[in-house]
């Protein structure tokens, strides 16, 4: 029997679900919520991973919230600063007393007939039920259980110590220590710079290369504006002003990759020793068929020129007692080995879904307006952007459901949910990226068509235009009386 009935679940307590909270006190205050979070603090993933040196991979004026302006004069933060202020606003807005910590949510199964979600939870091993009239998953796309790892050749002889950054040893012991860091990544580039000072050495083993720009850690226009505007509008206008260059380039990227290549290509050999080999930065694909990793103040290249680091690219033989032997021949030295070799993605955070006793398949789905899904009713799934900060399109996602909501109140709805029979035409993957940690699940996430609304744009100008202005009823199937829909 369930313990108790809401009118929202948000699942997640990270940057999405204390944002999607905020939006729901805001624009639907007589609503009641809970927000579940399967792990015992605030943060998300600012709070479950704990590497040296983990930061924002984009500028905060944009991650943050654009209700709390962020006030820190890195635009680049560290990643405790970031837990503190999505602590603090948690705290601020009255939110954290509707978070259940410790609820790990395992299955969640829709009723037409009762027009509510059934939420099963695991909470100190024991089974812990709640209902909602809508379900909001704020607990992004990939799994706190673990990173992916290949399995790596002769792994089990080697002698040191392998680490994934994602479950970061409290103690690690490197100073003074040989690492060797697998991966190309924007975790990969975070952990050179911050170990190298106290390592022998660290090199950054690749298998192909990354496109790597360079950024201020502080943003001095920002700083001005904040000195001659208040608070509010000079965040308002540093995070539009930050979303517009960050739409601008990668529209550049797209459309000149030639000239996109040549510019990050020489902005990073500027920054290099002399007559260094540049293949170690010469990615095979375009700019943006990846995502790009931001380096504050060229601190990756600055070790490099030092000597403190190095980049190898090369493929992995077999591991050895006392490192890795290379493909080419060579072999790396190593007492510590950290395999930063990117996440495990997931659809709807590893949660069971059932509507109406029927078993979903993600991979069934079409993405509606990138957050709501074919045939699932007053469900939606908070996805952000691959191009910009994730909290640009978050926003704007818990700003359409409570539209929604508020529209299926105005007009007598039970719920409402996206056409059953999806987009037609040739689907695409969801994420429309070539990486590793994307096309190795493809086939277990939902999809996207080639037209709107069955696509995930990555334009944060149009899609702040479409989500407060369009058509709630466009392509979607409401229903009034709780009777059990066909799909």
């Amino acid at each position: 029997m369930a313990s108790e009935h809401l009118d929202m679940i948000i699942v997640g307590a990270g940057l999405s679900g204390i944002g999607a909270a905020y939006r729901l006190q805001e624009q639907c205050p007589d609503k009641t919520y809970v927000v579940l979070e399967g792990r015992d603090a605030v943060g998300g993933t600012w709070d479950l991973f704990r590497y040296p040196g983990i930061r924002s991979d984009s500028d905060m004026y944009t991650l943050s919230f654009p209700f709390r302006p962020w006030t820190n004069p890195k635009s680049i933060a560290d990643g405790h600063d970031i837990r503190s202020y999505i602590e603090e606003a948690a705290d601020q807005y009255g939110i954290e007393k509707n978070i259940r910590f410790g609820h790990r949510v395992t299955t969640a199964s829709w009723s037409s007939e009762d027009a509510r979600w059934t939420v099963t939870s695991m909470v100190a091993g024991e089974t812990v039920t709640q209902t909602s009239s809508f379900l909001y998953l704020c607990s992004g796309y990939y799994s706190y259980d673990g990173g992916y790892t290949p399995d790596f050749p002769g792994l089990e002889s080697f002698a040191g110590q392998v680490v994934h950054p994602q479950h970061w040893p409290e103690d690690l012991a490197y100073a003074g220590k040989r690492v060797v860091v697998i991966g190309s990544g924007a975790t990969a580039v975070t952990l050179i710079p911050s170990m190298a000072e106290d390592v022998e050495h660290i090199t950054m083993l690749q298998r192909s290369p990354t496109y790597i720009t360079t950024l201020p850690s502080e943003d001095k226009l920002a700083d001005l504006m904040r000195k001659v505007l208040p608070a509010k509008f000079a965040h308002r206008a540093i995070r539009r002003k930050n979303a517009i260059v960050t739409i601008g380039f990668y529209q550049f990227c797209r459309r000149f990759p030639k000239a996109a290549t040549k510019m990050l290509l020489g902005q990073a050999q500027k920054r290099l020793p002399e007559g260094y080999d540049m293949a170690n930065f010469t990615p095979r694909y375009k700019p943006w068929d990846q995502r790009l990793c931001i380096v504050p103040n060229g601190d990756l290249f600055r070790t490099i020129r030092q000597g403190k680091s190095s980049i190898v690219t090369d493929r992995i033989a077999t591991f050895t007692p006392t490192g890795i032997d290379l493909e080419s021949g060579s072999h790396l030295d190593a007492d510590i080995v950290i395999t930063a070799t990117g996440l495990q993605v997931v659809a709807f955070g590893q949660i069971d879904i059932q509507v109406d006793g029927r078993t979903i398949d993600a991979n069934d789905l079409y993405v509606y307006k990138g957050l709501m899904f074919s045939g699932l009713p007053n469900f939606a799934w908070c996805v952000g952007y691959t191009n910009a900060s994730w909290t640009l399109r978050a926003d704007l996602s818990s700003q359409y459901v409570c539209r929604l909501i508020n529209h299926l109140d105005a007009n007598g709805y039970a719920f409402g949910m996206p056409d059953p029979h999806g987009a037609a035409g040739h689907p695409r993957p969801i994420l429309d990226l070539t990486s590793g940690y994307v096309t190795r699940v493809a086939d277990t996430l939902p999809q996207q068509g080639a037209t709107s609304p069955w696509t995930i744009r990555q334009n944060w100008l149009l899609d702040s235009w479409d989500m407060k202005r369009t058509d709630l009823d466009q392509e979607m199937v409401f229903t009034r009386a709780k009777a059990v829909v066909s799909v």
